[in-house]
């Protein structure tokens, strides 16, 4: 099987446009939603949750009041102010077992957190596999690796050719657990000094992990020149611009009417996604 993944270096350039017209074109496929820490592709494809299952991740401190003895030692020794009056704030709590490790009396216990959810849904498209992580939790980059190993075992149960992953923005933590052992980058980048500046960003990644990568010029017409900086700088580093995909109101329609563009209408846009997926499925 093949795994393509989707990225950007930053938010708002369209993969998830791209991602959710990917899915009503390919075949044989299963889909996943990296972006664990917003994730929005369920918004298109309107699955039907399967299986739902309890991502624990990270500790927070707990103190037992009955072995407590106030000595006040774990408040000294916390640099994160999680400790006051002898209670932890768990929003302030890093999980680092320091009080743990220093109190005489064996009081604080250091305890799982429930971090979030994943799911396997189904969609009209296929299986899909996507997660959210709780309200200010971290440690999103474990999510992403648990719904990719999901999505993999999905795939090779089932005998499918692709493994789609809609990324996440950034370079970060999430990012690298998104990429890793791809097969191939579809790095999606708009003509703005910031689509340009975080372009460079995410081609520095995909080269560290050895991942092939090629580049989508989302809106391309906003601004050509632009556009003919980024195909330039592309054709410097030997990766190749594999579409340009004009502006167009049809996107923001399809969105309303919460459709992936190419179902939505026979436009420009479409026609130049559909182009898009034919090329990347005979390159990877």
């Amino acid at each position: 099987m093949k795994e393509v993944v989707i990225l950007s270096g930053k938010g708002g350039t369209g993969k998830t446009i791209i991602g959710a017209s990917f899915a009503a074109l390919a075949r044989s496929k299963v889909m996943v939603d990296c972006d664990v820490d917003a994730a929005d592709l369920h918004l298109l494809l309107h699955p039907v949750i399967r299986e739902s299952s309890e991502f624990w991740s990270g500790q927070t401190a707990v103190i037992d009041e009955e072995k407590c003895t106030q000595c006040g030692l774990c408040q000294d020794v916390c640099r994160f102010a999680a400790i006051e009056d002898f209670e932890v704030d768990p929003v302030s709590c890093e999980g680092c077992g320091f009080c743990f490790h220093v109190c005489p009396e064996n009081a604080v216990t250091m305890q799982q957190n429930l971090s979030g959810n994943w799911f396997v849904s189904e969609t009209k498209y296929g299986p899909l596999v996507h997660a959210r992580l709780g309200v200010g939790q971290e440690n999103s980059g474990k999510l992403v690796t648990v719904v990719r190993q999901n999505a993999r075992l999905i795939a090779e149960r089932e005998g499918l050719d692709y493994i789609l992953s809609d990324g996440p923005p950034g370079i970060g933590c999430p990012v690298i657990a998104s990429l890793s052992g791809a097969s191939l980058a579809l790095l999606v980048t708009e003509p703005t000094l910031s689509g340009i500046h975080d372009l460079d960003r995410v081609i520095g990644v995909c080269r560290h992990f050895g991942v092939p990568a090629l580049v989508c010029i989302n809106k391309y017409d906003l601004n050509e020149d632009n556009t003919r900086h980024i195909e330039s700088y592309c054709q410097g580093l030997g990766i190749q611009v594999i579409s340009k995909i004009p502006f167009d109101n049809v996107v923001t329609e399809a969105l309303v009417q919460r459709l992936p563009v190419v179902e939505y209408g026979n436009g420009r846009v479409a026609q130049e996604i559909e182009s898009l997926w034919q090329a990347l499925s005979t390159l990877c």
